[in-house]
């Protein structure tokens, strides 16, 4: 009976839509950005508490990450799809519920946001980033199954046994209809779970940057500040750069795709971050003066 139930099971999406009452829609996809949030705020402060910093200093910086991170991650990726936005209706350039997001726009505009902060606030930029990063990628894990239930960001067909279906069409609650499969593989029905693939590396990076973080705690190794982030940056770009090779949604300038051209400036930056930390042995520029200092 088990094995009946086993075969007989369909990897594929329920639907974009949790629940609808009323005038009121309930989207998994925001749904799971909000929980990602209210995770990683939660996680960031019991972080800075275990290395003595103010936890409502990541409260606070938490509200500038949401107002400087989601807007940012909208506007990269309605660029890069500019011709298709072109053709809606202009409300549909904030309909963030329906997906739509790069994660990358989110890195640059948290990044911009969290510098200003930490220069209005006096603290160091890289003690905050180091104490963000899990939570960061902790949340990019959660999110990723947003495109599962909006049956989006998969990969190239597939008959792999953990292959995704994804149906020609999706009939809404509303009444409306959305189209997932692309033209060129309409009558394809399995996918790479590019999305799982993503998640699932997401969800190790961020056991690494917690194994990281403590063993520094406990002065089991000697970590500079700034190390938590910039292993984030290499780790989570290595993962991306082979996964996003696979996705056949990826936002293009020309014939590239920008997340890998993204994730490999990534990996530099951060590559060149630990050699400057380690190698030279000379504290990040910081946005206050700061000396060279362990985790520990």
């Amino acid at each position: 009976m088990a094995l009946d139930i086993l075969a007989s099971f369909v990897f594929t999406s329920p639907g974009p839509i949790l629940v609808k009452l009323g005038l009121i829609t309930i989207r998994w996809y925001g749904l799971l950005i909000a929980s990602a949030v209210l995770i990683g705020v939660t996680l960031s402060q019991y972080l800075a508490k275990r290395r003595n910093v103010n936890p409502d200093l990541l409260s606070d910086l938490s509200i500038w990450l949401v107002i400087g991170a989601i807007p940012a991650a909208r506007l990269y990726y309605v660029l890069f799809q500019w011709q298709e936005y072109a053709q809606r209706p202009w409300w549909d350039i904030f309909a963030i519920w329906k997906g739509g997001i790069a994660i990358h726009g989110a890195i640059i505009g948290g990044l911009i946001v969290a510098l200003i902060f930490a220069k209005l606030k006096k603290v160091s930029f890289w003690q905050l980033a180091d104490l963000v990063a899990p939570s960061l990628i902790l949340g990019q894990a959660i999110g990723r199954w947003g495109n599962f239930f909006n049956s989006e960001a998969f990969g190239k067909p597939t008959d792999l046994p953990w292959k995704l279906y994804i149906p020609r069409e999706i009939t809404l609650i509303d009444g409306s209809k959305i189209y997932p499969r692309p033209p060129q593989f309409i009558d394809e029905s399995f996918f790479h779970p590019t999305f799982l693939y993503e998640s699932l590396w997401n969800v190790m990076v961020f056991a690494l940057l917690m194994i990281l973080f403590f063993r520094g705690l406990q002065g089991k190794l000697s970590l500079k500040t700034g190390t938590i982030f910039l292993v984030y940056l290499v780790a989570y770009s290595l993962g991306r750069v082979w996964i996003e090779g696979l996705r056949l949604d990826s936002l293009m300038l020309g014939p590239l795709r920008i997340a890998q051209i993204v994730s490999l400036v990534q990996i530099a930056i951060g590559l060149a971050g630990l050699w400057w930390l380690y190698f030279r042995k000379r504290p990040l520029p910081d946005v206050v003066s700061t000396q060279s200092e362990e985790m520990g």
